[in-house]
């Protein structure tokens, strides 16, 4: 199984220059949880929900909350993807396996892969592309039991 018939292209990307509020519209508005970074066509790297939240201001940051009255609270419109993504970047080919891309997540615990083709952002896979990849291989294979719990 070819990571080029189950990854998503085209890729909906980010700018690093682009801050994190609009990083977070992007996820909410599109419902991925991750975003390859990219500038002049080259991937710098990846920013996923979970930096966001990291980044994102609570409310229980906010000022008067559980005495805390002078709290520092930072404008997500200010803070840039660059300062929050991850530049270490694992990446895979359109004809690499669907079941290298798993070893890969399961190893490395990323939620997805961009993939990449002679230097160029060309989809990108994540977590249900692998297991709609699973689940279409076990029902050729006449494995369509279904199990409750």
């Amino acid at each position: 199984m070819d990571i080029a018939k189950w990854m998503k292209h085209p890729v909906q990307t980010i700018k690093p220059l682009d801050t994190i509020q609009h990083a977070r519209e992007v996820m909410e508005e599109r419902r991925i949880n991750q975003l390859p970074v990219v500038a002049n066509g080259r991937l710098l790297g990846i920013v996923s929900d979970r930096d966001l939240r990291d980044a994102f201001p609570s409310v229980f940051d906010s000022p008067g909350f559980g005495g805390h009255k002078y709290k520092h609270v930072v404008d997500p419109t200010k803070i840039l993807v660059e300062s929050v993504m991850s530049a270490r970047l694992f990446t895979l080919s359109p004809n690499d396996s669907v079941v290298a891309a798993a070893q890969l997540m399961r190893g490395e615990r990323i939620g997805a892969v961009p993939i990449v083709d002679t230097g160029r952002l060309v989809g990108i896979l994540t977590r249900s592309d692998v297991l709609d990849a699973f689940v279409a291989l076990a029902e050729s294979n006449g494995s369509t039991e279904r199990r409750t719990i």
